[in-house]
C-alpha cells in the first residue's frame, strides 16, 4: 500500500519548526531527509525512523516495525507530538552518517 500525500504533508507540517527538511518519493512511499541526511521515512502511512541510541532513548518504549518485508527495524515515530518529534529529529542528526556521494 503506497503512502498517501495528505500523510507526507501532515507529517512534514509537523516538522515545520526545523528547517531544512526535505523528503524523496520512492515507489509509492517517502523517504526523508533533516540537513541533508536520511533520518527515516514514510511506509504505509506511518513515520519510521532510524534507531538511534538517542531516538531509542527520548521514546523512551520504542516500537520497532520494518517499513517493507526484507526492510531493517525502524522507530515508529508519533507524528501528533510535534515538540518531541521535533526533538528527536534535531538529537539524532549527528548520528545519522554523512550522504554518499554519487558517481557521475
Amino acid at each position: 500500500m503506497a503512502s498517501s500525500k495528505d500523510y507526507l504533508n501532515y507529517v512534514l507540517e509537523q516538522l515545520s519548526p526545523l528547517e531544512d527538511i526535505s523528503y524523496r518519493a520512492m515507489m509509492g512511499e517517502y523517504v526523508l531527509y533533516y540537513q541533508g541526511k536520511v533520518f527515516g521515512g514514510i511506509y504505509d502511512d506511518r513515520l519510521l525512523i532510524k534507531p538511534t541510541k538517542s531516538a531509542v532513548e527520548m521514546i523512551g518504549e520504542p516500537e520497532y516495525q520494518l517499513p517493507y518485508e526484507g526492510g531493517k527495524e525502524m522507530l515508529l515515530a508519533d507524528v501528533d507530538d510535534r515538540e518531541l518529534l521535533c526533538r528527536i529529529v534535531d538529537a539524532m542528526v549527528d548520528e545519522l552518517p554523512a550522504p554518499k556521494k554519487r558517481r557521475k
